[in-house]
């Protein structure tokens, strides 16, 4: 079938939207017509590194209905409003164990289809698809059903996309790794997508203060609206000391000047005791950076 998407052509080009061929359904896929789909940081870097000459199809936070199904598929039905999250086996002993995100296979079946195994041709050249088990910067998708999670009909597709990365990634640190009780501090540096997935999950789990560092205002007073008790500027100096777990009472209101992160790990390591973690979802590079006289 024809389809829309936005193919990417490498780093320096911007998204392009053209018309592709999708493949069909296979016995154990699933046709998805997509309504909303999240962007994530991790398509961009994706982006970055994918070249030219082989232009991918991204997204991986997609959220649509049910078209078409394969013959061996159960569970889905034409019709069903689904959120399209990773892909994975099923069968290996991490699937089977109920850590679907740590299947053996899981680079295999998330980081692309290529050359004649992709679903996606512009003509006669493929278009890597199947990013992340989808693609879903398209209006159609292909997916395994173990890659789709029924929701109700009268739930706003647009509104839970990003369910299918950023918010089980953020919610998920915190209720399923961390685990934080009524007398924890939780500290989440930087609430993009994932940490203020984060901020929400420990305020739905009672944490006992939560406290917010970003860069950028807007976030952080949003950050205060879905329940951090406290909100501070990451460009700080003194930003792991404002962070340091203490009473609600404790710290005024910090000031905020949004600008690079400059504070590193060995002060936030410095005041972690026993049976308390710090957990990295990433570490990069900063993507700019400012000198002060």
């Amino acid at each position: 079938m024809e389809i829309t998407a936005a193919v990417a052509r490498g780093a320096s080009a911007p998204f392009s939207v053209e018309r592709l061929t999708l493949m069909p359904p296979g016995a154990d896929e699933v046709l998805v017509r997509i309504v909303a789909s999240g962007i994530c940081a991790s398509d961009l870097t994706a982006k970055k590194n994918f070249p030219a000459e082989m232009p991918i199809v991204l997204g991986h936070e997609g959220a649509g209905v049910v078209e078409q199904v394969g013959a061996n598929v159960k569970g889905v039905t034409v019709g069903d409003h689904v959120v399209v999250t990773f892909d994975s086996c099923g069968s290996c002993v991490r699937c089977e164990g109920g850590l679907p995100g740590y299947c053996e296979d899981w680079v295999g079946l998330n980081a692309g289809r290529f050359g004649a195994e992709s679903p996606l041709v512009n003509g006669e050249v493929p278009v890597v698809g199947g990013f992340f088990g989808q693609s879903s910067f398209a209006s159609h998708v292909l997916a395994s059903v173990r890659s789709l999670v029924v929701v109700d009909r009268d739930v706003d597709l647009a509104m839970i996309a990003g369910f299918a990365c950023a918010i089980q990634t953020g919610a998920g640190t915190v209720a399923n790794v961390l685990r934080p009780g009524s007398e924890s501090s939780l500290v989440v540096f930087g609430v993009g997508g994932v940490g203020m997935a984060a901020v929400m999950a420990a305020r739905a789990l009672g944490v006992g203060t939560v406290v917010a560092v970003d860069l950028s205002a807007p976030r952080l007073d949003l950050a205060r609206e879905l329940g951090a008790d406290f909100a501070i500027d990451g460009d700080a100096d003194d930003v792991a000391d404002k962070s340091r777990p203490r009473p609600k009472e404790g710290p005024p209101t910090p000031w905020i000047r949004p600008d690079w992160l400059r504070w590193s790990l060995t002060p936030l390591i410095r005041w972690l005791r026993w049976e308390r973690w710090l957990l990295l979802r990433s570490a990069s590079r900063p993507c700019r950076s400012r000198s002060r006289s």
